[in-house]
């Protein structure tokens, strides 16, 4: 998210530097070019005024320190700008109540509400400890039960049954007696979505907030909507009263104006991004660290966060041993590696989240397709264990072997290879004396990046 947006306010703001003093007309000149990339980002037109004004009074009102130069001072207002656009600070989930206590999903249909529920359901166990159950209240699409279901047991989460049948307010009521007597902890109850905004929907999704008196609701949306998600949140606000909102989809929306126009609107911050279609696909919303990869500048902590998450600690720490000692790093461990860097949302997931990641070459960022990662692990996978462990081993005979058993092109194994080679040098630098500060250099001059060789499928 927000790549567009990123890059043009990076190219925007750099017009400053070098500028000796900030001044009304070197200012106007850069919120001119900001103001076009955020309406092309689909930021509402209110908000954008709103916030380009609060710029320009600040920065004009602006004493330079003298540790700062004046490109720097003006990142730094836009930066707490967009910070306070966006929320000022992260809002926590209020799970407080006497249990069991209740989250209500609202929203359109297609957001992504069910699948939302669910992932928010496995965030609340693992990270708060909870007992969570699920519920579906949604009748009209066919299968949404099951679905829910299904999801449910995927995120190892209770279940409460209920069936078309019934109504939805029969559905809360049960689900509300149900969840008390098997001493639930938190209960999500999914809703039913419509097209659009119409009364029948709000009607009945009012008395399910009235019959269940959740302590959160909120609602989900299709990023993707840019500045309609934000409209449709205040809809939904007016008959509800939310207390957070739901951005899904994150991962396929360039822009980034649904995120930049919710907070403003409506008035509700922003609790959750879903950032892709795994069950653990959810990150906690912090509007500086969003500022910040806006930006351009990187989100270090939130990198660290998955990190401690989602890396296999003990395959982490055997090839940190290896590295120490000078070990040969072998497919084995680029295997263990392709399959970390995936958990965490692949190279493109990692490089996002990196300071000066924009400037990296251009071959670099072409190279971030998730599909690249799953298909170096099917040729990978289809190479025996000794293979793995004695690249070596691997001639032109086997190399056709591989790639057919792989579905692939000999070209595409090469490709492979070439890529763990780089990578197994990037290892041995590691392992000396000043290492680390070695491979900034080698990423930058790798040209296709560490996994840019291989060519796309057919």
């Amino acid at each position: 998210m927000f790549e567009n947006l990123s890059n043009r306010l990076t190219s925007s703001l750099k017009r400053l530097t070098g500028a000796s003093k900030l001044t009304e007309s070197n200012i106007e000149e850069v919120v001119s070019e900001v103001r076009v990339a955020l309406l092309e980002a689909d930021v509402a037109l209110e908000v954008v005024e709103g916030f380009l004004s609060s710029v320009k009074r600040r920065a004009l009102g602006f004493s330079v320190a003298e540790a700062l130069d004046v490109h720097q001072t003006f990142v730094k207002i836009v930066h707490e700008e967009l910070t306070k656009m966006m929320g000022e600070s992260q809002s926590e989930l209020s799970l407080k109540a006497k249990p069991p206590l209740i989250i209500l999903m609202a929203g359109l249909q297609g957001s992504g509400k069910t699948t939302s529920a669910a992932k928010l359901g496995k965030h609340i166990k693992d990270k708060y400890k909870k007992r969570v159950a699920l519920a579906s209240g949604d009748i009209y699409r066919p299968a949404a039960i099951e679905q829910l279901q299904i999801l449910s047991d995927q995120a190892g989460l209770e279940f409460i049954e209920s069936s078309i049948e019934q109504t939805p307010r029969q559905i809360a009521e049960d689900a509300l007696k149900e969840a008390k007597g098997r001493l639930i902890d938190v209960l999500l109850f999914d809703t039913a979505g419509r097209q659009s905004v119409d009364d029948e929907m709000m009607s009945e999704i009012t008395e399910l907030s009235v019959v269940l008196s959740p302590t959160e609701t909120l609602f989900v949306v299709d990023s993707m909507m840019g500045q309609e998600a934000a409209t449709s949140a205040k809809a939904f606000d007016q008959a509800l009263d939310l207390t957070g909102v739901i951005l899904t989809k994150t991962d396929g929306d360039a822009r980034g104006g649904a995120a930049l126009s919710v907070k403003a609107i409506t008035g509700k911050p922003i609790k959750f991004l879903g950032i892709g279609e795994k069950i653990d696909a959810l990150d906690i919303f912090h509007p500086d660290r969003m500022a910040s990869r806006i930006l351009g500048m990187g989100d270090i902590l939130t990198l660290i966060e998955e990190a401690e998450t989602k890396v296999d600690k003990e395959k982490a720490e055997k090839l940190a041993t290896k590295v120490q000692k000078r070990q040969k790093f072998d497919l084995e461990d680029f295997r263990d590696q392709i399959e970390q860097m995936k958990n965490m949302g692949g190279l493109e997931g990692i490089l996002d989240k990196l300071p000066g990641a924009a400037n990296l070459p251009g071959s670099m960022n072409s190279s971030m397709e998730a599909k690249k990662f799953e298909r170096m692990g099917i040729i990978l996978d289809s190479m025996s264990k000794r293979e793995r462990q004695f690249p070596d081993l691997i001639n032109p005979s086997r190399k056709k072997r591989i790639a057919a058993g792989s579905g692939s092109q000999v070209s595409e194994v090469n490709g492979l290879l070439k890529q763990y080679k780089q990578m197994q040098k990037m290892m041995k630098k590691v392992g000396r004396k000043g290492g680390m500060q070695r491979i900034a250099s080698s990423m930058q001059n790798m040209g296709g990046g560490v996994f840019g060789g291989i060519p796309k499928g057919r």
